[in-house]
């Protein structure tokens, strides 16, 4: 396994972090974090992550899978790529939709309001089951709402086998100068779309489409460019493109806070409405796509970078973070509905027990996504990939851990460990 990888695990849980902090607005603004210059606009694009995570899984499937399935259209290959992909989303989203069912039940009695919700169907229930409730040009969100994205990742997943197929050629047939562009070319519907001011959420008119498409290629062809930026990717880059990429790692996101600023401050790029709700977090500014570009360029500085900022992404901690990045995503909203209700039921709405009670929302949501991340996540995907004969752990996560394993030890070259 590519030493990049144990830094790009420990981005997934910055993204996660990301939009975890993007839903906690409400009670982080009560305890008064938000009201701190910068944090504020910075977790109003916190929305973001999602973005940042189809980044990383082009740039990541890319790596994998470029080899085994670029160069024609294989389908038993195809069949056990989407096999593996399913046993990585799908238990956990299963667990989730039912226990966001019987949550919003939970919470209703709780808290007397009534179950108006006009996505409590049984329709729209068969449309999360089978991954699709994303799909077109309005969709509909409900149930365990985080879940459009993995709606949107399990579409890319299905057009993968023909998306690496244009990688492959990209890769064969393009200069690094003619991928750099062929990357711009990419992302411009992207920022085309990104322009519109009609949703702040751009949900509306195909965009969850447009984003997972065009960030998911770019990821891919972020990794094609480091490929040949690093040829072999084993060892360390060359010293004038690490130097050059570990100054990226840290002007990009800077020029990301810096972006969020601005936006937050420019009256064209607000909303007409910022709140929803009293328990519904800031709209996030209009243009805010516009930051993603920044964001998958800092993917593939973090891939070209072995110092700085890599370093502490490649650390134990967050590394582990990682690993629980998905589950952590995946559980979040309907633990912080449920602890919302609590709260309300208890009657604390501020003061020092409503901030030890925020301090209680963090730490339960890791260690909520923690236990499913060890007792889920991880034992029905193994048991998954045992069924068509594949290693139970993962590429991108047996050579994240034999990585940090051996920094940490005797600082000795990553084992490259291989799928199958």
């Amino acid at each position: 396994m590519n030493v990049f990888i144990r830094q790009l695990t420990g981005v997934r849980f910055l993204a996660a972090a990301w939009v975890l902090l993007y839903h906690l607005q409400v009670p982080l603004a009560t305890i008064g974090l938000v009201g701190i210059p910068v944090l504020s606009d910075f977790f109003r694009v916190g929305r973001l992550g999602v973005d940042l995570f189809f980044a990383l899984s082009g740039f990541i499937l890319a790596h994998t899978y470029l080899e085994r399935m670029g160069e024609k259209v294989k389908v038993k290959a195809s069949g056990f790529f989407l096999w593996l992909r399913l046993g990585r989303i799908y238990p956990v989203h299963l667990v989730m939709l039912v226990v966001a069912g019987v949550a919003v039940f939970a919470q209703a009695k709780v808290t007397g309001d009534a179950l108006d919700r006009d996505w409590l169907t049984p329709w729209d229930f068969i449309k999360n089951l089978l991954m699709i409730q994303e799909w077109g040009s309005q969709p509909q969100r409900g149930w365990n709402f985080v879940a459009w994205s993995l709606s949107m990742e399990w579409l890319v997943y299905l057009l993968f086998p023909f998306i690496v197929l244009v990688l492959w050629r990209f890769r064969r047939s393009l200069p690094t100068w003619g991928l750099l562009v062929a990357w711009v070319i990419v992302l411009i519907p992207l920022l085309a779309y990104g322009l519109n001011t009609t949703d702040s959420y751009y949900t509306d008119n195909w965009g969850s489409t447009i984003r997972v498409l065009t960030e998911f290629i770019a990821g891919g062809i972020t990794y094609l460019v480091v490929s040949r930026l690093h040829p072999g990717l084993q060892g360390d880059p060359a010293p004038k493109v690490e130097r050059i990429a570990t100054w990226l790692t840290i002007i990009l996101p800077i020029l990301v806070v810096i972006g969020s600023v601005i936006l937050a401050n420019m009256p064209a790029a607000q909303p007409p409405q910022l709140n929803l709700g009293e328990d519904s977090e800031p709209l996030p500014p209009y243009f805010h796509l516009l930051l993603v570009p920044l964001l998958i360029a800092w993917i593939g500085a973090l891939a070209l970078s072995r110092r700085g900022l890599t370093k502490t992404l490649g650390t134990q901690a967050l590394v582990l973070g990682g690993f629980i990045s998905y589950s952590l995503y995946m559980t979040h909203l309907v633990w912080f509905g449920l602890w919302r209700a609590g709260m309300k039921a208890a009657g604390i709405d501020g003061g020092g027990l409503y901030t030890l009670g925020v301090i209680g929302l963090v730490i339960g949501a890791l260690v909520i996504a923690w236990l499913m991340w060890k007792f889920i996540e991880e034992p029905a995907r193994e048991w998954m990939r045992k069924l068509i004969g594949v290693r139970p752990v993962p590429t991108e996560e047996a050579g994240a851990a034999i990585a940090q394993r051996q920094h940490e030890t005797d600082g000795a070259e990553p084992i490259v460990v291989e799928d199958k």
